[in-house]
C-alpha cells in the first residue's frame, strides 16, 4: 500500500477517533484515520446513545466536568455534523426518567438526585400524574417514585458514525479500514505506527481504539505506564414499534429503555468482564428482557427482534484517559467506558487543541527557517 505523509496519525476509527480525525482536518492538518475493522463498526455502532449525565455522574468525580461540557458543545456538534454532510441526526432533549419500585430504591434515587444537583446536574421530583404527563405508558404500575433529569438527550450514534466519516472524507482525512496496528515507536519528533503489513509515520499520532488501546505494543521513549484498557461487555435488545410512545428515556439503575425516532426500541444492558467474547447468548436476552418488564410491564406484550453486544472501552483510571503522553508525539484518548458517545466533542476538542498548540512552536519554526 502507498505510503502517505500525515500530520497525524489517527489509530481508532470509532466516534472518539474519527470525531478527532475531523477536527483535526478542520483545522487544517493532513490526517490518516487507521482501523482494524470499520469505521464505527464497534462500541460506536452497539451504543444506545443517551447522553446522560443524570443516569451516569452521582460525584464529583474526573467524569463530571467533561461530561457537563461535552452537554454543552453538543447541539453545535451535531449541528456542524449536519450541515457538512446533510446526514439527518435523531437527536432529541429527551429527558430521561429515573424510577423506584419500592421506598428503599426510592430513598436512594432522591438521595443521589440531591447530591446530583449540587454537582449542576438539574432534576425534579415526579409526582405520579407528572410522571405519566410524561410518559404514559408507566399507568401499568405503582412506582413508588419517579426523578426527571430535563437535560438526559439521545443521539442515534450510527447516524453520528455515518455523519463522521462522511465528514472525515469530505475534510480530506485519509481512511485505512482493515488496517490492525500492532506497534508504536514513539519519539521526542515523530511516531511510527506499523501493521503486518506496512507502516506509517507522522509528527502526532492519536491512540483512539478503544478496549483494544493497550493491546499494541509500544516502544522508544520511555512513557509512564498507561492505563491498561478492557473490554466489559454490554448487550442490548430492540423493540420494532410504532414511532413515539416513549419520548423520554425511562431507567432503573442501569436497566433502561429508549425509542429512537425510527420507532425502534432499544433496551439494556448487561455488563460482563470477560475479554473479548462476542457471543449473544439466551441467558442474558432473558435477562434485559425480565428487569426491562419489570421497569415496564407494558413492554411485556411485545417480542424483541434483535439483541447485540458491544464491548465498551473501559480502563484501569479514574476517568477516561485523555492526554499527551509525557513530551512526545502521542496522545491518548480512550477508557471512556460507557460515555463514548456522550464524551465525543470535548475529548475531541481536548486533543485537537492540545496538538495544535505542541504543534505550533515547530510549525513556526519551519517557517522561518
Amino acid at each position: 500500500m502507498r505510503s502517505s505523509s500525515p500530520d497525524t496519525l489517527v489509530i481508532g476509527g470509532g466516534i472518539i477517533g474519527a470525531s478527532i480525525a475531523w477536527k483535526l482536518a478542520l483545522a487544517g492538518l493532513r490526517v490518516s484515520l487507521v482501523d482494524a475493522g470499520s469505521v464505527g463498526g464497534e462500541a460506536s455502532w452497539a451504543g444506545a446513545g443517551m447522553l446522560a449525565p443524570g443516569g451516569e455522574i452521582v460525584s464529583r468525580e474526573p467524569w463530571l466536568d467533561l461530561a457537563l461540557e461535552s452537554m454543552r458543545l453538543y447541539p453545535a456538534f451535531v449541528a456542524e455534523l449536519q450541515a457538512a454532510t446533510g446526514v439527518v441526526i435523531d437527536y432529541r432533549v429527551s429527558g430521561g426518567i429515573d424510577v423506584a419500585l419500592d421506598d428503599e430504591e426510592w430513598r436512594a434515587l432522591g438521595a443521589r438526585a440531591e447530591r446530583q444537583r449540587a454537582l449542576g446536574i438539574a432534576s425534579t421530583v415526579l409526582d405520579r400524574q407528572s410522571l405519566l404527563d410524561q410518559a404514559p405508558l408507566c399507568r401499568d404500575r405503582d412506582y413508588a417514585g419517579a426523578v426527571l433529569y430535563p437535560d438526559d438527550t439521545l443521539v442515534d450514534p450510527r447516524d453520528v458514525m455515518r455523519a463522521l466519516t462522511i465528514a472525515c472524507r469530505s475534510a480530506g482525512v485519509e481512511i485505512r479500514e482493515g488496517w490492525r496496528a500492532t506497534s508504536l515507536h514513539v519519539s521526542r519528533g515523530s511516531v511510527l505506527v506499523e501493521s503486518p503489513a506496512d507502516s506509517l509515520h507522522a509528527p502526532f499520532a492519536v491512540l483512539a481504539a478503544g478496549a483494544w488501546s493497550t493491546g499494541i505494543a509500544i516502544s522508544g521513549t520511555t512513557l509512564p505506564a498507561l492505563p491498561i484498557a478492557f473490554p466489559v461487555k454490554g448487550l442490548l435488545i430492540s423493540y420494532p414499534l410504532e414511532p413515539g410512545v416513549l419520548r423520554p428515556i425511562l431507567r432503573r439503575g442501569h436497566t433502561y429503555l429508549l425509542q429512537r425516532a425510527t420507532g425502534i426500541m432499544i433496551a439494556g444492558t448487561t455488563s460482563e468482564e470477560v475479554g473479548f467474547n462476542r457471543t449473544v447468548d439466551e441467558h442474558s436476552i432473558d435477562d434485559v428482557t425480565a428487569r426491562v418488564g419489570e421497569l415496564l410491564p407494558w413492554i411485556r406484550r411485545h417480542q424483541p427482534t434483535a439483541a447485540w453486544i458491544g464491548f465498551r472501552p473501559a480502563a484501569d483510571s479514574p476517568g477516561p484517559v485523555i492526554h499527551r503522553a509525557a513530551d512526545t508525539g502521542l496522545w491518548l484518548a480512550y477508557g471512556h467506558y460507557r460515555n463514548g458517545i456522550l464524551l465525543a466533542p470535548v475529548t475531541a476538542k481536548l486533543v485537537t487543541e492540545g496538538i495544535l498548540a505542541t504543534r505550533a512552536p515547530a510549525a513556526a519554526h519551519s517557517f522561518s527557517s
